[in-house]
């Protein structure tokens, strides 16, 4: 839409101030840019402070550099309560030390695939953002267990934290994050390679407000972790187990005798569970919704039987939307079936 100064001088003086920093509050970035453009008087109000809590820019550019974080934080300041920089490469750990100090009131903070950044800004956030909820460390690769210490003594009131395919992360960092973040409610550790069941025993021990658990390609983990998990982690909702090669059914079990409320199991390429695992499992977790046993060998259609008839809720069985595993077992017409007579159905095959 375009207006004449006329128009915007008509719509100053019939609107206050106020009633227009309302409006403007429900822009996005861009349309908040081309109305500051439109006048003085808009430029102010577009570039309120108010006006933007939340940033993903993600959405908008991510060949940024460092000082457009830098410029963003001194316009947003305690304002800003969410920013998306996921996939900004330019970004390093001098701009966002500035960000830190500037946006004290940051709650969510999306750093997914900003491999510039080190220890360095983890000791920024901790110094500074205390009210920091959500944080999402994604492939940045440099990130070390001397960035877990230092969130954990500044950002105690983390509740979801993104650590995938930082894979320096040790037991050590892990114990060091939980002691201090024992309100971690989701927690990331996909392809983290140097983990060993210590750490889940960690978590175990502080973690009791955990419902969702990634561990996916955590090659060094057993059974003995994952029963540790169980047995301190009874909210557990979401947990992802593929590519934990060593781990049996003792692991299933376990899952089946402390965490009811269960919805979602990866398991794809643990190749040593069986139906006497499932079987139990699917007696004693009724919520569960989604499955992924693709390269689970040694299942059959007793396990499929079971899950039909223990588990009203499941809608997803096999790869889910992230995965490009095929289907390495074939279910016969009777057990296709029997999901669909309980009002259950198959993914479709690839």
């Amino acid at each position: 839409m375009v207006f004449s100064n006329n128009d915007e001088g008509l719509i100053n003086k019939k609107l206050p101030k106020e009633l227009l920093l309302r409006i403007f509050s429900f822009l996005d970035i861009v349309t908040l840019c081309r109305c500051a453009q439109i006048s003085k008087a808009w430029n102010i109000l577009a570039l309120d402070g108010s006006n933007w809590q939340r940033i993903d820019l993600f959405n908008f550019q991510t060949d940024v550099e460092g000082r457009v974080v830098e410029n963003i934080s001194k316009r947003c300041g305690g304002f800003l309560r969410k920013l998306s920089l996921r996939g900004c490469i330019g970004v390093g750990d001098s701009s966002l030390k500035t960000f830190a100090q500037n946006c004290r009131n940051i709650e969510h903070l999306n750093l997914n695939g900003c491999t510039k950044i080190t220890d360095s800004t983890c000791y920024s956030l901790s110094r500074f953002c205390s009210k920091l909820k959500h944080l999402d460390l994604t492939s940045c690769v440099s990130i070390t267990n001397s960035s877990l210490k230092g969130i954990s003594e500044g950002c105690r009131h983390l509740e979801y934290l993104n650590l995938s395919w930082c894979d320096q992360i040790t037991k050590d960092g892990i114990e060091a994050l939980v002691r201090g973040c024992r309100g971690l409610r989701a927690l990331l550790l996909r392809g983290c390679t140097q983990l060993e069941d210590e750490a889940l025993k960690h978590i175990q021990n502080y973690c009791h407000e955990l419902v969702s658990l990634n561990l996916q390609s955590c090659s060094r983990i057993t059974d003995e972790g994952v029963v540790q998990i169980c047995r301190g982690c009874h909210r557990l909702q979401a947990l992802c187990l593929s590519g934990c090669g060593n781990l049996t059914d003792a692991s299933l079990t376990a899952l089946a005798l402390n965490c009811p409320r269960l919805q979602i199991l990866e398991a794809a390429r643990c190749s040593h569970l069986t139906d006497a695992g499932f079987t139990l499992l699917a007696r004693n977790c009724h919520d569960l919704e989604k499955m992924d046993l693709e390269e689970c060998i040694l299942i059959t259609d007793s396990t499929l039987i079971q899950l039909s008839i223990h588990c009203p809720k499941l809608q997803a069985l096999g790869s889910l939307p992230d995965s490009e595993i095929p289907w390495t077992w074939t279910p016969t017409p009777s057990a296709v079936s029997s999901l669909v007579c309980t009002g259950q159905g198959l993914p479709p095959a690839p």
